[in-house]
């Protein structure tokens, strides 16, 4: 009985290291905030709360008020994510966010197929102008 006391006991004690490794350095929750024409944000944090009320302080600093941004997309876990800019014919535009995606190969292809009909869309610019990496590191193009 002895023996199966301390297996048990060694379990307990590496499940509850690794819960402690998951929280610590674990996955991570990220969100895109935008006010039309006003301001925007991005953030990854350890949970989705964090990571909008982080994105809305970004996007309010640039006087935008709290009913002009807009959750546009969270993910949990983050991992790799995209902002893909369209913009129309005549002028209107916007971006679209995917997030969640496990490598930035196919991040990019989910900007690939966002912009894959832009011209039966009218679209005369689409193209993927942010990459984000699991931690929040924020990459500009090219993404080569």
């Amino acid at each position: 009985m002895t023996g199966m006391r301390r297996l048990v006991t060694i379990l307990c004690v590496t499940l509850s290291a690794a819960a402690v490794q998951a929280q610590e350095g674990g996955r991570k929750a990220i969100a895109f905030v935008q006010a039309p024409e006003m301001g925007a944000g991005v953030c990854v944090e350890s949970d989705t709360d964090g990571a909008i009320d982080c994105a809305m302080k970004q996007c309010m600093e640039s006087g935008a008020t709290a009913e002009d941004c807009q959750v546009n997309a969270t993910c949990y876990p983050a991992n790799w994510s995209v902002d893909v800019f369209m913009m129309a014919d005549g002028g209107p535009h916007w971006h679209q966010y995917s997030c969640g995606w496990q490598t930035r190969e196919l991040a990019l292809k989910a900007a690939e197929l966002a912009c894959s009909d832009a011209k039966e869309n009218n679209l005369i610019e689409c193209s993927a102008v942010q990459l984000i990496d699991e931690v929040g590191t924020i990459l500009a193009p090219p993404f080569e």
